[in-house]
């Protein structure tokens, strides 16, 4: 069993719950700048109105060449871009003032109305675009047209904007740096951590999650795991000390009786009926021996510390051996060998008579359940620099809801076949003793496949 690859990039959590939190406060920084911009958009627009109003009630006070002199003075001191008036005849002539016409959209009632367009003029200073305008008819029977640009309210709101636009950058900016720097430490130590369990998924139950001396989440969970850890470890080695002393213990004794059974038989007439009960059960004896031996074995493979003696092996002289050694079997029974490997495989570290006795256990099992006429294949190929070996064929398969069961001890998917089923049990001690990971799938067309990936990154073999 593999555990899951940690988290990259945004899928950790923490980089989540801080791209939450980005989202969240740029979202709100856009809402207090359009509140912001709202408000002070408002706020000048009734300024700009209210001004413009007034210049209209203090030119209301004059009339005749005093009227004149107050516009042409007020040319003075307004902004050429922002102000403008045209003062006209009844007639709608023009007699002075940049505004050569009385907009057509423009009601004579002396209030302020909002233009599209602005003003026909001659200057190209003068306002073109929207602006607020008032007509209203002086004391002498003219006309006086008083506009104002809108445009100019939103230069002041452009510096408000750029304002909030790098306040929200030299925000953004460490926020991301702050955001990279804050998820590769958690990512670290899970990964750390994701070493560990990887080893102790494969069997080895002395290893524990690191801890930091933060005593932050993580080392409080990894604490209550090593807690269980510890425990796990200790019931398992009872458990697994009375089973191989029961074991251990039973053996002699069958060894013993298993004699004395022998020398009886030997003593009765060959052929009576007192010879053939005996030996059925001198045979119940053997299977029951068998099965102890079995389960000795698979104590003897979960010891760990039988890795120290792993040495390098060229994998393609071993599959070529077991080849050699399955072919007889295989014609025996009417079934074709196949050996596909490449030219060169990548070198593996490990027990060479275990790793035999691991890929002669599913060959001889994809044998034996293939009828004659089918086909055994035995495949390796070169999977990202380490070694992948399949054993394919064209029997009934596994039902894939007994492909975790078939590896437990005395597990049989039926009984048609001759077996204790312990045969997968040691395969399955092999395989996690290494550090390697076995698959069982389906063949297309039929068939089972088996896939044993021969991966040593995560464990020490040394």
């Amino acid at each position: 069993m593999s555990l899951p690859n940690p988290s990259k990039g945004w899928r950790s959590s923490s980089s989540r719950l801080l791209a939450l939190y980005s989202f969240l406060f740029v979202a709100w920084s856009c809402i207090l700048m359009g509140v912001l911009y709202y408000e002070v958009s408002d706020y000048l627009g009734n300024l700009a109105k209210h001004s413009l109003m007034q210049r209209q009630h203090l030119f209301a006070r004059f009339k005749g060449e005093q009227l004149d002199d107050a516009l042409a003075t007020s040319m003075t001191f307004d902004l050429r871009t922002v102000d403008a008036y045209g003062l006209f005849d009844a007639q709608h002539r023009p007699i002075s003032g940049p505004i050569l016409a009385i907009p057509p959209d423009l009601p004579l009632d002396g209030q302020i109305h909002e233009l599209a367009n602005c003003i026909n003029s001659d200057d190209p200073d003068l306002p073109r675009d929207s602006c607020d305008a008032v007509a209203t008819q002086t004391q002498d029977g003219r006309l006086l047209v008083l506009v104002r640009d809108n445009g100019s309210l939103f230069a002041v709101t452009r510096i408000i904007l750029h304002a909030l636009f790098w306040g929200l950058s030299l925000t953004i900016i460490p926020g991301i740096a702050g955001w990279h720097l804050l998820r590769r430490r958690p990512l670290q130590r899970i990964r750390a951590i994701q070493a560990s369990a990887e080893a102790i998924v494969s069997g080895d139950l002395t290893y524990r999650l690191p801890l930091s001396n933060r005593r932050d989440e993580l080392d409080m969970l990894a604490a209550i795991v090593n807690a269980m850890l510890d425990r796990i470890e200790r019931l398992m080695h009872e458990v697994k000390g009375v089973c191989d002393n029961i074991a251990h213990d039973l053996r002699t004794p069958l060894t013993r009786l298993r004699a004395q059974l022998y020398r009886i038989q030997q003593q009765a007439a060959e052929g009576s009926p007192e010879a053939l009960q005996l030996d059925e059960v001198i045979g119940e004896t053997d299977t029951l021996m068998a099965r102890f031996r079995g389960l000795l074995r698979i104590s003897e493979l979960e010891d760990h510390q039988r890795r120290s003696g792993f040495l390098p092996l060229d994998p393609l002289a071993l599959l070529q051996e077991l080849y050699d050694f399955y072919l007889p079997l295989a014609e025996e029974g009417q079934v074709t060998l196949t050996l596909d490997t490449p030219p060169a495989l990548p070198g593996m570290t490990g027990d060479r008579a275990l790793l035999f006795e691991a890929l002669a256990n599913l060959l001889s099992n994809s044998i034996k359940f293939t009828p004659p006429g089918g086909e055994v294949i035995l495949r390796a190929a070169n999977e990202d620099g380490s070694t992948l070996i399949e054993v394919l064929d064209t029997g009934p398969g596994i039902p894939e809801a007994e492909r975790e069961a078939v590896f437990q001890r005395f597990y049989r998917c039926d009984d048609k076949h001759s077996g204790f089923g312990l045969g997968l049990s040691i395969v399955a001690a092999i395989v996690n003793l290494h550090g390697f990971n076995l698959e069982v799938g389906s063949r297309k067309g039929g068939g089972a496949r088996l896939t044993l990936h021969c991966r040593q990154s995560l464990i020490n073999v040394g």
